[in-house]
């Protein structure tokens, strides 16, 4: 049973106590009127964001990148205020951790939003898949409610609801194949794939991971909504201080160069603008 957030949030606390005794300096720093934008990322964004932070200081922006290697601490140092944005999860990731936590965040902007796949190193096909084949999902309940979205759309299973998009194991009503479902933590998705038949993946996460070709999914989601964008995150009492982060983002959304970097970090037909 994939454990609560809350119970996750426990489970971080030595790591976040570590993150936070080292952020201390900045937030120092901001106190005392340091104008440095520090922005909360998972490592798998950090290029296309690095791109925006060069150019954004060649404008008189200085902004410093901290990555997280968890989906966790970026939105509980966020809370504690001592990074000013994060950038790492989507709108339902977001509305789920409020509901679950006294989390005061709130969305800032849109970023690249990308595709999902199903990915195997056993099978070429999905009609090769045996019964009862190993499939990793995420076990957060938002990207566990993608994952069996796009299983609905390979009609490996069905849902309950078959629109719902945060339905979990439980709201599956039909398993054909008696499928045997691995619940992991997100990032890890894109190093399981070695232990079981077929994985859900994000094609970053792969690319970062180098364990599959994230451009060959044996099915990628049909889904063009900006629902999954990457968002920019703030706490509800940021203030943008000289619209700092306003023209990081417009930077991050129009600069040719970070378009490139998205396309080769994501692959050109696996990530489309979410704030369009």
């Amino acid at each position: 049973m994939a454990q609560t957030v809350k119970t996750k949030f426990t489970v971080v606390g030595v790591i976040i106590a570590a993150v936070i005794i080292g952020l201390v300096v900045w937030n120092q720093q901001k106190k005392s009127g340091s104008d440095e934008l520090v922005i909360g990322i998972s490592p798998s964004f950090a290029k296309p964001l690095q791109v925006a932070a060069e150019e954004a200081r060649q404008q008189g922006v200085n902004v410093k990148l901290v990555e997280f290697s968890d989906w966790n601490t970026p939105n509980i140092t966020l809370n504690h205020g001592d990074i000013d944005a994060n950038f790492f999860q989507h709108q339902p990731f977001l509305d789920n951790a409020k509901k679950e936590t006294d989390f005061k965040i709130k969305a800032f902007a849109k970023g690249a939003a990308t595709h999902v796949g199903l990915y195997s190193k056993k099978i070429n096909s999905l009609d090769e898949l045996k019964d009862g084949a190993k499939v990793v999902v995420p076990n957060d309940p938002v990207n566990q409610g993608r994952a069996l979205l796009l299983l609905q759309q390979a009609k490996l299973v069905t849902l309950k609801d078959p629109n719902n998009h945060l339905s979990s194991l439980k709201d599956i009503a039909v398993n054909p194949k008696k499928l045997q479902f691995v619940e992991v933590e997100g990032p890890q998705t894109a190093r399981a794939i070695d232990d079981v038949d077929l994985a859900f993946g994000y094609p970053h996460y792969l690319r970062l991971a180098k364990t599959a070709d994230p451009e060959q999914a044996l099915l990628f989601d049909s889904n063009k909504d900006n629902r999954y964008a990457i968002l920019f995150a703030v706490h509800e009492d940021y203030q943008d201080k000289n619209d700092k982060l306003k023209k990081f983002v417009e930077i991050y959304q129009n600069s040719p160069r970070v378009k490139e970097a998205l396309d080769a970090d994501f692959g050109a037909k696996l990530w489309f603008p979410g704030w369009k």
